[in-house]
């Protein structure tokens, strides 16, 4: 399973290829409670479909209506946009903002699909990068990342982060092992099972994740663990469990 901003770019991508006029939405800011961090996507169709969220609440059907007026009017825009919402304690209520959150989004128009391309393929080899927007010319840069990085606004240029920042190391290819990868890949973990034992390593079955045969101390060392690592050892046999701790 992908991230879930990496899904909202695959949706815009094939939309985009089949002829939609299509706009992403990004969190650039937020102040009091909110729902979805800086750097949540949202992807919205010329027909109102939506893949994605920046808020939970009532904004995206006002940014649906938004892109209706535009596309009743005919209008086209080729440079991305600020919008904000929650200015007041009234709008927040209105739009369904909680505890009076305040949000602060870009609105841009996927004029080229390319660079969600290569977004996609680095990433699928779990590579971390960086897309940076230019808000002022509407053009994007694709490059390397390193971990620790963070979503940056700085009001001209708009850098969000793809690709696994975290890293899940699994000791153990059971049942539980099978469930607890796909919900850290969603999370934007990249994914490694380690487990020896020739019986479990055949069915081990999640797509885009790593596995290992190694024992698993051997493969702690090997990984360079760091505080962006985190380590779960679900095998119960102390032989293999112990050894990665």
């Amino acid at each position: 399973m992908d991230s879930l901003d990496l899904q909202v770019l695959a949706q815009a991508r094939d939309w985009h290829a089949a002829g939609h006029r299509v706009w992403l939405v990004t969190v650039i800011e937020t102040w009091g409670s909110a729902p979805r961090p800086p750097g949540a996507l949202l992807a919205l169709r010329d027909d109102a479909q939506v893949a994605g969220s920046v808020s939970g609440g009532c904004v995206e059907d006002d940014l649906i209506e938004r892109v209706r007026t535009r596309v009743d009017a005919l209008e086209r825009v080729d440079k991305p946009s600020l919008v904000l919402y929650g200015v007041s304690k009234e709008e927040a209520a209105r739009f369904g903002l909680p505890c009076g959150g305040t949000l602060r989004l870009v609105q841009e128009p996927l004029l080229d699909a390319a660079w969600i391309d290569e977004v996609l393929a680095r990433t699928a080899r779990h590579e971390l990068v960086a897309r940076t927007l230019d808000l002022d010319s509407g053009a994007v840069r694709i490059e390397s990342a390193t971990r620790g990085e963070a979503f940056a606004f700085d009001g001209h240029h708009l850098r969000a982060l793809f690709g696994p920042r975290w890293r899940l190391l699994i000791i153990g290819a059971g049942q539980l092992s099978r469930a607890l990868a796909p919900i850290a890949q969603a999370l934007d973990f990249e994914v490694i099972c380690c487990d020896p034992r020739e019986e479990y390593h055949l069915t081990w079955d999640v797509p885009g994740s790593r596995f290992s045969k190694a024992m698993p101390d051997d493969l702690v060392l090997e990984l360079e663990l760091d505080a962006h690592s985190a380590v779960v050892a679900v095998t119960h046999d102390p032989k293999l469990d112990d050894m990665a701790l």
